[in-house]
């Protein structure tokens, strides 16, 4: 594509008229990773954080982004959404959580942005619940791993670097 699409011809954002669009199934898959020290991740893992059940938090959180996305993007369409799912997996090295969010639908327009958006949010969720023992932590890797459905077709990311 050579063209932003979300740009009319005077250069003025618009949202794009996707009624046209024939009605596919639609999926999209995002990851990201939270680092953070050792001794937070096994706060984590032990689940005697001070706020309470952080993996659980940030699971809802994500699911919610999701089906808020429209709400936060300014350009998004509102989407009947029929999957989001957010897996969140504590990793040693780097020391971590991964969060992989899947999302799907059957509509004329992509879910990307809700499996991104979902990943994002629950990544900050993660980030509020254990601040208070690590203010250190940082987020890597937020990236749309594959797509499919659509006029665009299908999408698989290269394989992530380590550790991010």
């Amino acid at each position: 594509m050579s063209k932003l699409s979300h740009i009319d011809k005077k250069g003025e954002a618009r949202m794009v008229d996707v009624s046209d669009k024939a009605v596919t199934a639609r999926t999209a898959i995002a990851e990201g990773v939270v680092t953070m020290a050792p001794h937070t991740l096994e706060l984590l893992q032990s689940a005697d954080a001070p706020k309470g059940d952080v993996l659980g938090a940030a699971r809802i959180a994500g699911i919610m982004a999701a089906k808020r996305t429209h709400e936060l993007i300014p350009l998004c369409h509102p989407l009947a959404l029929t999957k989001v799912a957010v897996h969140l997996e504590p990793c040693a090295e780097p020391a971590g959580v991964r969060v992989i969010a899947e999302v799907k639908t059957s509509g004329q327009t992509g879910v990307e942005m809700e499996a991104l958006t979902a990943v994002s949010v629950a990544c900050l969720t993660l980030y509020d619940m254990l601040k208070a023992v690590d203010r250190a932590m940082s987020f890597e890797g937020i990236r749309l791993v594959q797509k499919s459905g659509g006029r665009s077709g299908d999408y698989r990311a290269p394989a992530a670097k380590k550790g991010g």
